[in-house]
């Protein structure tokens, strides 16, 4: 996708999503188009949606009312699907965002996949990993909120010593595996893969993969702080430009 040319349609389920991460989440939604289409759905007669009146107003985000006409049941998601669906058939975007962490849009997710959409997914990271993959991107909102919103820090380590600050989604979890597997996916017979590349197969193997999970904020960053395993530079041994990056011995 361009993003100057693409248009983008970001769907956010109001029972599932943060008021004070609106602004963030349209930054992620812009930088893979222009975001034209901002609708958020909700029972707003419930006084707990009333937080996100300023907010609403402020992002230009167009509310869509939908009431619970049944006990138990989550008159939301198929609102939103169905907006989903009438936007995907009039072709007026080019991808979607999909703000929620419920299990229940998986499908619509991977129906707009199949049509060759793209389409982005944002949520908490007790997301169901069927929902992510059924993205191309998928970015937790863990990743969004500052450090002083009570996001922990925790501190791993490499095989060269060195100490990463990370933030507390990265605990109990080892960035290296993936890394390697995306690496065999980009490089070419020199030995060499560019860096732009992997970052392509990275989201191939997890739509939820994202640098800032372990503390950083580019995929370079945190390929250069495992300096006894990858090998990062501007070019590769036959003078491309790059980034490239190298497995070392």
């Amino acid at each position: 996708m361009d993003p100057n040319k693409s248009k983008i349609a970001i769907l956010i389920d109001g029972d599932n999503a943060r008021p004070s991460l609106i602004g963030k989440m349209l930054a992620e939604a812009a930088k893979y188009g222009s975001v034209t289409i901002r609708r958020i759905f909700g029972d707003w007669t419930k006084p707990q949606l009333k937080s996100w009146k300023d907010t609403l107003q402020h992002n230009a985000i167009q509310p869509i009312q939908q009431f619970r006409y049944t006990i138990g049941k989550n008159a939301t998601d198929s609102a939103m699907i169905i907006d989903a669906m009438d936007i995907l058939h009039d072709k007026i975007v080019d991808g979607f965002c999909l703000v929620s962490s419920d299990s229940d849009y998986t499908r619509l997710a991977t129906r707009i996949r199949e049509t060759g959409i793209f389409v982005m997914g944002i949520g908490e990271k007790k997301t169901p990993k069927a929902f992510i993959n059924g993205c191309n991107v998928f970015v937790y909102t863990e990743n969004l909120s500052p450090q002083d919103n009570g996001t922990k820090s925790t501190i791993i380590k490499d095989k060269s010593k060195k100490r990463i600050k990370t933030n507390k989604l990265a605990k109990d979890l080892e960035p290296i595996p993936i890394l390697k597997e995306a690496f065999e996916m980009a490089v070419k017979e020199d030995g060499w893969a560019n860096l732009a590349n992997m970052g392509t197969q990275l989201r191939k193997l997890d739509p939820g993969f994202d640098p800032r999970t372990f503390g950083f904020k580019q995929l370079s960053q945190l390929i250069k702080s495992y300096s006894t395993i990858f090998k990062i530079q501007s070019q590769n041994e036959l003078g491309l430009t790059g980034p490239y990056v190298k497995l070392k011995e």
